[in-house]
């Protein structure tokens, strides 16, 4: 079974998006807000924080989690997996920011860029904040393959915006979700923190 993201559900053959991303050479940006109290369904909610189902992109949802004031998002038909914990976020507290950049082949988005605010850790100069490009795999219908690709640093680059696209175009559509492991591009300074994952047991 796959997770659609329980909102604005569209379905798209298998085949056809598969055959449109790989054929496809025209690669393009579309962007979206995320406003989790305006946009988003709570299909779980606990102490510590919920998960959220949110509007994406033409059926394309967003899967936003939150708890221990740590944050995970995820795109897109996800697959059985996604419900046996998944979450990718910072060991230190963060949140994301509120706009989605979907990269496109033709009109199928194959990844996104999402900005995340990392705490201050331990010996970041006068406990500054972060500011990492998480870039993510977005998952297709009847693959549900989809997690993050890899990072830059937002305040280390100074060209971060375009070295995050390079990234999604480049590594996210050939990307093994649970297999290959994410790796931070360019600089990257003391304050982007250190990533964490899990698909659970």
């Amino acid at each position: 079974m796959l997770i659609s993201g329980l909102v604005g559900f569209q379905f798209i053959a298998a085949p056809v998006v598969a055959q449109e991303i790989e054929m496809s050479t025209e690669i393009s940006s579309v962007y979206t807000d995320l406003n989790i109290d305006d946009t988003c369904i709570a299909y779980q909610l606990d102490m510590l924080g919920g998960s959220f189902a949110c509007a994406g992109y033409k059926g394309y949802s967003v899967l936003f989690q939150e708890g221990d004031a740590r944050e995970s998002v995820f795109y897109g038909f996800v697959g059985d997996w996604f419900g046996e914990g998944a979450f990718e976020s910072f060991q230190a507290f963060n949140n994301v920011g509120d706009k989605i950049e979907w990269r496109l082949v033709g009109e199928i988005p194959f990844a996104a860029i999402l900005r995340w605010h990392i705490s201050a850790e331990d010996g970041t100069v006068d406990g500054a904040k972060g500011q990492v490009l998480v870039v993510s795999k977005v998952a297709q219908p009847a693959v549900g393959d989809g997690c993050v690709v890899g990072y830059v640093d937002a305040l280390e680059n100074d060209n971060a915006n375009e070295m995050a696209r390079e990234v999604a175009d480049n590594i996210a559509r050939e990307f093994r979700c649970r297999i290959d492991e994410p790796e931070f591009h360019g600089n990257e300074g003391l304050a982007a923190g250190f990533p964490m994952r899990t698909f659970g047991p």
